[in-house]
Order: structure tokens, then sequence, then C-alpha cells
């Protein structure tokens, strides 16, 4: 099978045009950014555009100049703040029209996993540093 390189604008925005159509994806992120929960070029993540988004919700938004896909830590109103779970610092803002679509299900070696609402993980910010940096080891 070829494999074929497509930038991520073209790519992102033919996905959300998809999912507008109520339709759902499957893409494969490149990064660390979400670790340990979704290993960048591993791990693939399936995506559908819902109504309304929830905290803990794994979210695909489009930022000016770039797409990111993490978690939703904060709402405030229309203002959603964002992280990735394989970070200790630093957090996107947007609004929730700049939601593209979230993850409905983790896939990992042939096998689906629900993504959870990452409630501990969250709680687990002031050691995760800690956490990640023996996860980064022992993968």
């Amino acid at each position: 099978m070829d494999k074929r390189t497509i930038a991520n604008e073209v790519l992102l925005e033919d996905a959300a045009t998809l999912m507008n159509e109520g339709r759902e994806i499957t893409l494969t992120p490149l990064g660390n950014s979400m670790l340990p929960f979704i290993r960048g070029g591993k791990d693939a993540v399936r995506l559908r555009k819902n109504p309304s988004v929830s905290v803990g919700d794994i979210i695909l938004v489009r930022l000016p100049g770039r797409y990111v896909l993490h978690r939703l830590i904060r709402m405030e109103g229309d203002r959603l703040t964002l992280m990735g779970d394989g970070n200790i610092a630093g957090t996107e803002s947007c609004t929730s029209e700049d939601v593209l679509g979230t993850v409905t299900a983790i896939l990992r070696g042939g096998k689906e996993i629900k993504p959870g609402d990452g409630r501990l993980w969250r709680r687990l910010l002031p050691v995760r540093r800690y956490i990640l940096a023996i996860y980064r080891r022992l993968i």
C-alpha cells in the first residue's frame, strides 16, 4: 500500500466536512501531547461531530494556523480551555465554534478503547511530570 502525506489543512478540512455531514472519521494523530492515553503515530482515534461538548472530552479544534487534539479542561460560557494529557503546563483557548469533532474511541492494537473523562488524570497534574517521565522510560 502506498503511503501518502497530506497537509493538515487539506486533510482536516475534509475531515471537518465529513463530520458536519454526520459521518464518523478515523485519524492517526502525531505528537506526544496526549500521552499516555493516545500515542502519536501509533494509535488512531475515531471522531464524530457532537452537538455539545463536556469537560473531559477529547476534542479536535481549529486554532489560528493549526489544529489541536486535546482534552477539554474548562468551559466558561462559550470559551473552552484545552490541555494535552501529556502536557504539564500550557493550555489553548477557543470557542465552541472551533470544535470540529469529539473522540468517540481510541484504536490501539486492534482494540477499541472508550475514552474516559480524564478526571483522575486532571487531578494528578501536580505530579504528572513524574508519572510521564516514568511512562516515557518504560515505552
